[in-house]
């Protein structure tokens, strides 16, 4: 799956030249988030990296210390975001149903915005869990885990949401049929992101059956 659009990553390690050197550094973690999620982590090499940039290997390593620090910084960045707006969601909205909502809203618009984050974490988080160094991808993955479990059974005890679902099972088929349409949607086809996460709300809700 080759997806280039761009991807707002943040600089969190390194010293920052000035807004030019922040700006370069935004870039090669744009273009090493859409290798690794096209090509995959293990198989994009700093070289591949240099290349699409179009600057020598050598001189990538100006800016970071290695492929594995640019992973770790598109991961940490995009989960550490994630979690901060859910976090917000949770805090603001006024009922559960909102929540969920907003939860699922935002979940589609960071598909829109970060699709080569999205598909890097879908990708890679499996391989990396466990794996020392990357212990944070678990951690923070629970946390947000967390607040739709929250969202869901506080649902369930006020009646806005059937209490005969299990709430883990029903959090696991709304992640993964949410996230995975990272790997169609498109930004420019006939559906915008907040079209798809209309849709997907009414199916949620309604069902396929005709009233």
């Amino acid at each position: 799956m080759a997806v280039r659009r761009p991807v707002r990553t943040a600089a969190r390690n390194g010293t920052r030249a000035g807004s030019g050197g922040s700006d370069r550094r935004a870039e090669l973690l744009q273009i090493a988030a859409g290798l690794f999620a096209g090509r995959g982590y293990a198989q994009t090499t700093v070289r591949d990296i240099a290349d699409e940039a179009g600057i020598l290997s050598g001189s990538l390593y100006h800016h970071f210390s290695s492929k594995e620090q640019m992973l770790h910084e598109i991961l940490q960045d995009f989960l550490g975001r994630l979690l901060e707006r859910f976090t917000e969601i949770e805090r603001d909205a006024q009922d559960p149903r909102q929540v969920l909502d907003q939860l699922i809203q935002h979940s589609f618009t960071v598909i829109h915005e970060t699709p080569e984050a999205v598909a890097l974490y879908q990708n890679e988080s499996g391989a990396l869990s466990g794996q020392p160094g990357f212990e944070y991808v678990d951690q923070l993955g629970r946390k947000i885990e967390k607040i739709w479990l929250r969202a869901l059974t506080a649902g369930q005890k006020s009646g806005v949401f059937r209490a005969d679902v299990d709430a883990s099972l029903t959090y696991r088929f709304i992640r993964d049929t949410v996230w995975c349409t990272v790997r169609w949607y498109r930004p420019r086809g006939r559906f915008r992101h907040e079209a798809v996460a209309e849709q997907y709300l009414r199916v949620l809700y309604g069902g396929l059956t005709a009233p």
